[in-house]
């Protein structure tokens, strides 16, 4: 006879997520609370109710609760600030691709952008594998090249998945922000959470290199990011190309 789950009800409250086999009291908490948020009940940089408040809601010890929003500060969804509360992170403003890169004295400049290609097409393979898409689902495809100075410093490539970023395939790209994820969350209500970008080396076509103003077959950087939102989904696939000669990248070990 297989073991019933039982959920229960605080009078007035939210359901207390039962643990699924293997999990810990507090990591479905954790969960609860993470569907909560990604459901926009508490939008980036809002603030959450009270632990007791939340204890109560949820029918869980205070140090149940405790444990659970521990778990979320690891996983970069909530910060805890001493003195102020809890609350749900921002997420990525900009990071920015140029720190990988020196272009004369421009350090904390945010470079000019112009949209060179918008067009909505079928996912390639390499696209709907990145973003956890089916092949040949909808996807809005970007070029955009940033300079600084008017002079093009970066080349990069952008798929975004079209039942989120739909907005974003009309009107005029002339008014699109610098920054991107700042726009995605006012246009799209998509907040880019964290980013994973891998660095590697290759030459420019020839397409490449006109835009950018190097030669064909020049050495270039190539920075690949993912980014995710709220959720943990994939919302951006990118890759940026600029001159491997003016690559640049420090890391600290301690």
């Amino acid at each position: 006879m297989k073991k019933q789950h039982l959920t229960v009800v605080p009078p007035g409250g939210v359901s207390a997520a039962a643990p699924v086999p293997g999990q810990s009291r507090y990591g479905a908490l954790a969960a609860a609370l993470r569907s909560r948020v990604v459901a926009g009940e508490w939008p980036p940089g809002s603030a959450l109710p009270a632990e007791q408040l939340l204890a109560a809601e949820h029918g869980v010890a205070l140090g149940t609760l405790r444990r659970a929003l521990e778990l979320l500060a690891e996983q970069g969804l909530i910060e805890r600030v001493h003195g102020k509360g809890t609350f749900v992170r921002q997420g990525i403003a900009g990071a920015s691709m140029l720190r990988f890169f020196r272009f004369g004295e421009h350090a904390g400049v945010v470079p000019a952008s112009r949209i060179v290609s918008r067009q909505r097409v079928a996912a390639s393979a390499a696209a709907a594998r990145a973003l956890g898409l089916a092949p040949g689902e909808p996807v809005l495809r970007l070029q955009r090249l940033r300079l600084i100075d008017a002079q093009p410093c970066l080349l990069e490539d952008l798929w975004l998945p079209m039942d989120l970023f739909a907005p974003l395939a009309q009107g005029d790209c002339a008014d699109w922000d610098a920054l991107l994820y700042p726009m995605y969350a006012r246009v799209c209500g998509v907040h880019v959470q964290r980013a994973v970008d891998d660095i590697g080396f290759g030459l420019l076509g020839a397409a490449q290199a006109r835009l950018l103003e190097l030669p064909a077959g020049h050495p270039a950087a190539v920075v690949t990011r993912q980014a995710y939102d709220l959720s943990g989904r994939c919302v951006e696939w990118r890759s940026t190309r600029g001159d491997a000669h003016a690559f640049h990248y420090t890391v600290t070990l301690t």
